[in-house]
C-alpha cells in the first residue's frame, strides 16, 4: 500500500515546528517550500516511481519526502539540523515500512566527498560503489537526487555527485536562481565556471521552473529555480574528476590568461592559446586541456 502524504500548509509547518520547539534557522538556509503544486512538478519532472532509490538532502519538515514516499520511492534523507532530524524520525520513522532512511549530519565531508555514512548507505541500497564508470552509468540500479537543496550545500554537492558518482542518474533540485544560471551558462559569461562545465560535460541540463521568494517561508532574499540534470549515456569525457581539477585550477584565477595560471612550458593542445582566459574556452576545449598528461 502506498504511503499517503499529508499536504503541509504554512499553518501545518508552523505547527509541526512549534510542537517540537523548533523555528527556521537562517544560518542553515532553511526556507520551506509551501506550494505543493511545485513540489509535485519537481517530482513529476524527475520521473521517479516505485522502488527507485532517491537521495533527498535537506528534507526539512518532510513535505517533499512524503510526496516521494507516496510514489513508492525508497528515500535516503540527509538532515543537518538535529531538531528536524528528531522530528522526522518521530513523524516518518515508524510509518513507511523501511522505505525511509535518515542520515543525520552534513551530506559532505569537505568539499569533494559525501560523508561516510551516506556513502555506505547509498552503496548498500543500490549495490554500487562511488567512482565514475562511464558507459555503464556506474552499474547496478543507481539513485537519483530529488531535493529542495539548502543554498550552501548545492554547488559542492552537485559537483561531487556529477564528478564522482556515475551511479547518480539524475538530479532534480530547487536551488538559487544564480546557481541555476551557472549550471546553464555559456562561454564568455560571468556565470560560466566549474559547476556548469562539469554539469554540461556529464549531463543534459534544463530549467524546470523559476520560483519567486513568496513560494517559501520564511521568504528568502533571492529568486529560486528548479532544474533538471539528467546524466548522459555517454559523457563528453571519461574522466570527470580530472576535468573538475582542471576547471578548479584555471577558474581559480579566471581573470588571468591561462598561460600565466599554468606556467611556462605548458603544452597547450591545438586551438588553445596561452593568451586566452578560462572563460573563453568551450566545454570541449576545457576537456582537451584537462587531458594534457601530468598537468592535473
Amino acid at each position: 500500500m502506498a504511503y499517503a502524504p499529508c499536504v503541509q500548509t504554512l499553518t501545518d509547518i508552523r505547527a509541526i515546528l512549534a510542537q517540537h520547539g523548533l523555528s527556521p534557522r537562517k544560518a542553515l538556509g532553511q526556507n520551506f517550500l509551501l506550494d505543493h503544486n511545485l513540489i509535485r512538478k519537481l517530482v513529476d519532472a524527475s520521473g521517479v516511481g516505485a522502488g527507485d532509490v532517491v537521495l533527498e538532502v535537506g528534507p526539512g519538515t518532510g513535505t517533499l519526502t512524503e510526496e516521494l514516499l507516496s510514489r513508492g520511492c525508497r528515500v535516503i534523507a540527509c538532515e543537518l539540523d538535529h531538531g528536524l532530524a528528531r522530528m522526522l524520525r518521530e513523524r516518518l520513522g515508524s510509518t513507511t515500512s523501511g522505505s525511509f532512511t535518515l542520515i543525520e549530519g552534513d551530506c559532505l565531508e569537505g568539499k569533494h566527498a559525501l560523508n561516510e555514512e551516506l556513502t555506505r548507505t547509498l552503496r548498500e541500497m543500490t549495490g554500487e560503489s562511488a567512482g565514475v564508470s562511464i558507459g555503464t552509468g556506474g552499474g547496478g540500479r543507481g539513485f537519483r537526487l530529488v531535493a529542495n537543496l539548502p543554498y550552501g550545500a548545492a554547488s559542492p554537492l552537485m559537483t561531487t555527485l556529477l564528478a564522482s558518482w556515475a551511479s547518480c542518474r539524475s538530479m532534480h533540485v530547487t536551488i538559487q536562481r544564480e546557481v541555476a544560471d551557472r549550471l546553464l551558462a555559456k562561454p564568455g559569461t560571468d556565470e560560466y565556471g566549474t559547476l556548469g562545465i562539469i554539469a554540461q560535460a556529464a549531463a543534459e541540463v534544463s530549467l524546470v521552473a523559476t520560483l519567486p521568494p513568496e513560494c517559501f517561508w520564511p521568504r528568502p532574499d533571492v529568486t529560486s529555480a528548479m532544474v533538471s540534470i539528467v546524466r548522459r549515456v555517454t559523457p563528453l569525457t571519461d574522466d570527470l574528476p580530472r576535468l573538475a581539477a582542471c576547471c578548479q585550477k584555471v577558474f581559480g584565477q579566471r581573470r588571468k590568461q591561462i598561460g600565466s595560471v599554468l606556467g611556462r612550458g605548458f603544452a597547450f593542445p591545438p586551438g588553445i592559446e596561452a593568451s586566452q582566459r578560462a572563460e573563453q574556452l568551450s566545454v570541449e576545449q576545457l576537456i582537451e586541456l584537462s587531458r594534457v598528461e601530468g598537468a592535473f
